[in-house]
């Protein structure tokens, strides 16, 4: 089943340029935007992340959230003729602060997709204020409503079909039960990725402080080792047709490069192109 995903604008979040590339312009802030993907042309609408709650809540990890009136799901999803309870599932490629906050709008009858790991980690501590309690509450009241919260155990029983064309895969990466998500677009596999990469231009195409061939940067956020962070970002180049991050434009990747960057939906009209390397025969 070939779907399509559309790209959905939450707004924009102001942080430090370190914390999305390691060791990049430590101190400096950079304005980087935050996208939902609604996954169209199967049997049920599915929404890939949910944003953040609310500008305010960005300021709990010294950040700066620059949400408006457009950029509410509610009016993102009526773009596409949707309303909040025509989504049959909503799943999470990690619960976040900036990935997790707007669960609690849709109804229960809406079924969030979550790893088991990635809840389980929310609630010990670690990463702690980028879990919020509103949105991690809101999800245990899911647990005890009935099909109302989906576990998955991606590690164990490996990558799982939500439905036809869409597939939930551990994503060993940034947080200890991230999860990508693999749809089979018309024009190939489009990987749903997450935090695994947050900058295209600064890991992979330029990435800064790397003297090895074809060495990614890794994040300056994740709770892992930097050796699983760069396989996972190798993994993703190697498989897929488009990566889509949640901060960052998607890209079309070619030959472990990247070849063009997309707007809008995808499959889509490539919005920038970049030069083949000579890297590997054509």
């Amino acid at each position: 089943m070939a779907l399509e995903i559309k790209i959905l604008d939450y707004g924009d979040i102001e942080l430090e340029s370190s914390f999305l590339v390691l060791g990049r312009d430590c101190g400096r802030t950079r304005r980087v935007p935050v996208w939902g993907f609604l996954i169209l042309g199967g049997p049920w609408p599915i929404l890939v992340d949910t944003g953040y709650r609310s500008n305010q809540i960005m300021e709990t990890l010294g950040m700066r959230g620059l949400q408006s009136h457009e950029t509410m799901i509610e009016n993102q999803l009526k773009k596409h003729g949707l309303k909040l309870g025509d989504i049959r599932y909503i799943l999470h490629t990690h619960l976040h602060i900036d990935h997790a906050g707007k669960d609690d709008l849709f109804p229960m009858n809406t079924t969030v997709v979550v790893n088991r790991r990635e809840l389980e980690c929310s609630v010990s501590g670690l990463m702690h204020p980028q879990y919020p309690a509103p949105d991690i509450k809101h999800l245990i009241d899911r647990l005890h409503t009935k099909d109302a919260l989906r576990f998955l155990d991606l590690e164990i029983a490996g990558p799982t079909e939500i439905m036809p064309g869409v597939t939930c895969e551990a994503a060993n990466a940034h947080t200890e039960g991230s999860m990508n998500v693999v749809v089979e677009t018309a024009e190939g596999p489009a990987n749903i990725c997450g935090d695994v990469i947050y900058d295209f231009q600064d890991q992979i195409v330029e990435p800064i402080r790397q003297t090895q061939f074809m060495e990614p940067q890794v994040t300056g956020n994740h709770a892992g080792s930097k050796r699983s962070e760069k396989a996972q970002i190798k993994r993703l180049l190697n498989g897929f047709k488009y990566l889509c991050p949640i901060h960052d434009r998607p890209a079309l990747i070619e030959r472990q490069q990247v070849a063009g960057r997309i707007e809008g939906q995808i499959p889509g009209p490539i919005s920038q192109s970049y030069p083949r390397r000579n890297w590997f025969p054509v």
